[in-house]
């Protein structure tokens, strides 16, 4: 999809702070981010829905790695998976550290 944010961004043609990439997926400091560590993880290839990603678990088990890691970089007590979908038409997990108060 051309006027795709994240396609640009996982083309390399917008540029992201990138915390993890594989062949095909790729997660970055969310621009917006709701707690320190706010990640998104895409699928390089656009898919408008989460459980359209034809490797929906290994999906999920990238999604597990980035958290585990960002818990342990941001020393966060635990760490939120969310899928909404309606901000940017390209499947997205957000990955939020939660912190102590």
């Amino acid at each position: 999809m051309t006027d795709c944010i994240f396609c640009k961004i996982a083309s390399g043609e917008v540029n992201c702070e990138k915390i993890y990439e594989d062949d095909n997926f790729l997660a970055f400091l969310d621009v917006n981010p709701k707690a320190l560590g706010h990640t998104l993880l895409i699928p390089k290839k656009h898919y408008q829905w989460t459980y359209d990603v034809p490797n929906f678990g290994e999906y999920w088990e990238v999604a597990k790695k980035v958290g585990l890691d960002q818990k342990e970089k941001f020393n966060a007590e635990f760490i939120s998976f969310v899928t909404m979908g309606t901000d940017i038409p390209h499947a997205h997990i957000h990955i939020i550290p939660h912190y102590k108060i």
